[in-house]
């Protein structure tokens, strides 16, 4: 990618723990059984989630330059974006990420934010700095819902989606092709940004557009992610069906982020169809919290008396401290 700076990389090393054994099982029921284990992918195994390698591929992006490629992008988004400040939100969002982080394979701490923005979307860049738009929080009706689009995101994270398409359009420059022929004529070219308003036009359209089978997989890999950390894993489908509908009522309000992914009917067929087959039951889901209910009435109120509830970060954003030990995610003071 062609960015004019990229910041001093730093990064905190991922938490080991020990190596469950595949043949697992989780709350009683075999990961894998007999009759599917032939069609099983590596990372259908959901007693290995945070063991297992999701983001193998070409990637010419260490995890320290894509902590940098990410600091400096979201330093780009909080200086064109209204940040929240409200502390209850934002510990609320903070502690719902951190648990499907914890839940999940991504590798990196993660850095999150709330913005100003009406936008149903939520988007993380590389090394894990992760933005939940107002829009979202506010149009979903339960909270598995939240953490569905949220838990999505994650896995493209730690598949290490927009490095590898980084990659994929360092290639093509090599090879010389026009990025007008690459993004299409009304894009940006592979360093160049969107022209659509809205934080997430900070992104590079070259590294934003997955694959169809990028965005599969963080669906599946997000559906995971959203079981193990309690959730009701249909909340999944439950979120793709609400985008859905906000679609066709509020053209527009979508983000582009979501025009590259599966049509919508397949991607709730394909969901369903995976969590019947592959992810072991559990006794009881959470599908929704007070907390939940609590923070969409104050971020409700805060908007509709026109209370400020952000402002625009000149300074950027916090450096995370680097350590050979590892240990939790740095929370962020807003």
């Amino acid at each position: 990618m062609a960015l004019a700076l990229l910041l001093p990389p730093c990064l905190l090393a991922a938490q080991q723990k020990p190596l469950p054994d595949p043949n697992a099982t989780v709350e009683g029921v075999p990961v894998a059984n007999p009759t599917t284990a032939k069609k099983l992918k590596a990372w259908d195994n959901v007693a290995l989630i945070g063991h297992r390698n999701v983001g193998n591929g070409l990637d010419f992006y260490s995890e320290q330059k894509a902590l940098a490629l990410g600091q400096q992008l979201a330093q780009q988004v909080m200086q064109n974006s209204k940040v929240i400040t409200d502390p209850e939100v934002n510990e609320y969002v903070n502690r719902l990420a951190q648990n499907l982080v914890r839940n999940s394979d991504a590798k990196v701490p993660f850095h999150v934010h709330v913005l100003q923005d009406d936008t149903i979307n939520a988007f993380a860049l590389p090394g894990g700095y992760f933005f939940v738009n107002t829009g979202l929080i506010l149009a979903v009706k339960e909270e598995d819902e939240l953490a569905g689009p949220m838990a999505h995101e994650i896995a493209h994270v730690a598949c290490r989606h927009m490095t590898r398409n980084a990659t994929k359009g360092e290639l093509m420059s090599l090879l010389t092709i026009p990025a007008e022929i690459l993004a299409g004529p009304s894009l940006g070219g592979f360093g160049g940004l969107a022209t659509e308003v809205g934080a997430s036009a900070i992104v590079p359209l070259q590294m934003e557009r997955f694959s169809r089978g990028d965005e599969e997989q963080a669906d599946w890999l997000g559906t995971q992610y959203l079981w193990k950390a309690g959730y009701d894993p249909y909340g999944m489908a439950r979120a793709f069906e609400l985008i859905e509908a906000e679609e066709k009522q509020k053209p527009g309000l979508i983000s582009r982020m979501y025009a590259s992914h599966p049509e919508t009917t397949n991607r709730i067929a394909v969901t369903e169809r995976e969590i019947q087959t592959i992810l072991p039951l559990r006794a009881s889901y959470v599908v929704t919290t007070s907390d939940f209910n609590r923070i969409q009435a104050r971020l409700r109120a805060l908007i509709k008396s026109k209370v400020e509830t952000g402002v625009t970060v000149p300074g950027g954003i916090p450096t995370p401290h680097s350590g050979s030990n590892g240990g939790a995610p740095p929370v962020i003071n807003h």
